[in-house]
């Protein structure tokens, strides 16, 4: 994954799945809004659960829809029209807006929870961020913009690793279908994700300074 370039981050979204506003990852995205802020980007923030996002993409959703029913096509005619969902089309509205993209979440099953799965499903609409207009990866219509994943582990860190027998595998290739098949597919620069590695099995101190370093490396990210 690239490194950064020089940052003209100006406005953040940070898009966040942890269903206990008390966990670590939910803290973790605390202190990602508060590193942004404090390097003087405007950080707008989605919280799936509490807002109780719906996952599902359907047919209800394009009531002109008529005949077979192709999600990406009915996406493409319905941002065309003017027609998508209005949820959808506020959160679409709110990820174009911003240079940066944060997708705030914890390793489950090697993926992201399926909420924001389906936040993906719903809000990267054909037509508004690839296809129609644009075209997919350099032409993709987020080319210029930059994203970057912030996620916790249930496994420590060499259990992403080479050397143990028993270990899961690069973390790396577990995020491949995130960074290439839904980031830069639509055209962001993907930045090297920040990880907090298992972070149930830290004491308190430790789990304070990670939060720090999380705090230092979002700076990072954006010049702060």
């Amino acid at each position: 994954m690239p490194s950064p370039t020089t940052s003209l981050v100006r406005r953040a979204l940070l898009v966040h799945a942890h269903p206990e506003q008390a966990s670590f990852s939910s803290a973790q995205a605390d202190a990602a809004v508060t590193a942004l802020r404090t390097a003087d980007v405007r950080v707008d923030r989605i919280d799936l659960y509490a807002d109780g996002w719906d996952p599902v993409l359907r047919r209800e959703q394009f009531p002109d829809a008529t005949g077979y029913f192709k999600p990406q096509a009915e996406q493409l005619r319905a941002y065309g029209a003017g027609t998508l969902d209005e949820t959808v089309r506020e959160h679409l509205d709110r990820l174009l807006e911003a240079d940066l993209l944060v997708l705030s979440f914890p390793l489950w099953w090697f993926s992201m929870p399926a909420v924001m799965k389906g936040w993906v499903d719903r809000v990267f609409a054909m037509g508004a961020t690839f296809g129609g207009e644009h075209g997919i990866f350099a032409e993709g219509a987020m080319r210029g913009k930059q994203a970057v994943l912030l996620l916790t582990t249930g496994g420590g860190e060499p259990a992403f690793g080479p050397s143990d027998p028993e270990a899961y595998g690069a973390l790396d290739a577990f995020l491949f279908h995130i960074r290439r098949g839904m980031l830069e597919f639509v055209g962001y620069e993907v930045l090297e994700p920040v990880v907090t590695y298992a972070p149930a099995r830290m004491p308190s101190d430790q789990r304070d300074a990670a939060l720090r370093d999380v705090q230092t490396r979002l700076g990072a990210l954006v010049g702060g």
